[in-house]
């Protein structure tokens, strides 16, 4: 019989390390990769268009759920679009506690990230070191939003409501020691953001554990070092943004670039590669989070010492308060009426885009008058990520595809939208 050169082998979409509903189309020769066929649309669920049948209030949840990794990068992103629209301004109190809980949102990324890479490569301790630091970040989310995950804390013009005064504290439980419980509840007895900074001056530490048990370890190296290189020029090319640019040698960040919010009154670095590897896109990320944990310190301090509000006074887009409501029926009736019908838009369009933990995350809105978009399109930097896997993947072997992809940190929700 003649001798087949090359075959073709169906990589997910149940596959563990495809990190959502990926399927790939391998053409193999041996355990040689010749071709990689991405494969999407097996989680379409159309946001952008169900987006333009709502008013724009009622859409910040969707954005949510698109990186579900990144959850108020993404809200960010949505929020700033319409307030370029509106002309409004957030008061700065408001701006830093954007800052603060994108970073804090960027280490919850990057620890999901970690966990799910090194647990690919089959590295199983680090997964349950990340997830143990990511709950404490969590429960920053609930106490904001009362919700772990979907937040829809940033609104325009401003955020949702200030931090609160106390942290929630675990309760007493017949599986819970009286020790474990006063350990568990040991940082949490005062405010927020006496919570965070016992966080921040902890979590580097926890850094320092990881790369203990990775970066010189001879068999993470041996998986990561030289495997999918992309250089500075063919990443530009490619439509890389983030760590995955900032890994091939290319110093660009939004925080720094085109800056937002507050960033341009913070100190914090650029990391980027030499190699344009795995091990440097690793690299990169780690150092990420100790500069987020720099950005965390400073955004705590001065919360600490500027009391003020953290919502515009413009009854067109913020609700009245509570009090307000439980007095005066009209501050009711136009409570239901925001939150129902929403508030028009002046006519244009607006293009906003944060530093997201996985790269440039935009929203761009055109906008014809109405109480809803007339168009909405989201700029999710895993889709151009993914689209390069062919060129990343070409004369690996079939082990390093789930390296590859490991390191693309992809999450379908904002590639399938």
């Amino acid at each position: 019989m003649p001798e087949i050169s090359s075959y073709t082998v169906n990589f997910g979409p149940q596959h563990p390390a495809a990190h959502g509903v990926l399927r790939l189309v391998l053409e193999m020769d041996g355990e040689v990769v010749r071709r990689v066929d991405p494969h999407i649309g097996l989680l379409h669920r159309a946001t952008e268009k169900l987006a333009e049948t709502k008013p724009f209030n009622q859409s910040i949840g969707y954005m949510d759920r698109l990186d579900y990794v990144s959850m108020m990068c993404n809200e960010h992103a949505y929020v700033l679009a319409i307030e370029k629209l509106l002309g409004l301004e957030p008061p700065l109190r408001a701006q830093y506690i954007r800052v603060l809980f994108d970073e804090l949102t960027r280490i919850l990324n990057h620890l999901l990230w970690l966990g799910a890479h090194a647990l690919d490569v089959g590295a199983m301790t680090v997964f349950l070191y990340c997830f143990a630091k990511r709950e404490d970040l969590m429960d920053c989310y609930e106490a904001v939003s009362g919700t772990r995950m979907h937040a829809t804390y940033y609104r325009p013009g401003g955020v949702y409501r200030d931090l609160p005064m106390r942290m929630p504290h675990y309760q007493p439980s017949p599986k819970r020691s009286q020790k474990d419980l006063e350990r568990l509840n040991r940082a949490r007895q005062g405010s927020m953001l006496d919570y965070i900074e016992h966080f921040a001056a902890e979590f580097p530490h926890c850094i320092d554990e990881y790369e203990t048990l990775l970066t010189d370890n001879r068999i993470w190296k041996q998986r990561l070092v030289d495997v999918a290189v992309v250089d500075p020029e063919r990443a530009l090319q490619l439509g890389f943004t983030g760590p995955m640019l900032r890994g091939s040698g290319v110093e660009w960040d939004l925080r720094k670039k085109q800056p937002y919010a507050v960033y341009d009154q913070l100190a914090f670095d650029i990391p980027v590669g030499t190699n344009g590897d795995c091990y440097d896109r690793y690299l990169v990320r780690v150092e990420e989070m100790r500069q987020s944990v720099r950005l965390i310190t400073q955004c705590v301090d001065w919360l600490r010492a500027n009391p003020g509000p953290v919502m515009v006074a413009d009854h067109k887009v913020a609700p009245p308060s509570r009090e307000e409501m439980k007095d005066d029926m009209e501050s009711l009736i136009h409570h239901f009426k925001l939150f129902t019908e929403g508030y028009c838009v002046p006519e244009g369009e607006a293009y906003a885009a944060v530093e997201a933990p996985k790269g440039e995350f935009g929203a761009y809105i055109v906008s014809d008058g109405a109480n809803k978009p007339y168009r909405l399109k989201l700029r999710a930097p895993g889709f151009a990520h993914l689209a390069a896997m062919d060129e990343m993947s070409r004369g690996h072997m079939l082990a390093d595809v789930v390296t590859i992809i490991g390191t693309l940190d992809v999450v379908f929700g904002e590639i399938d939208r």
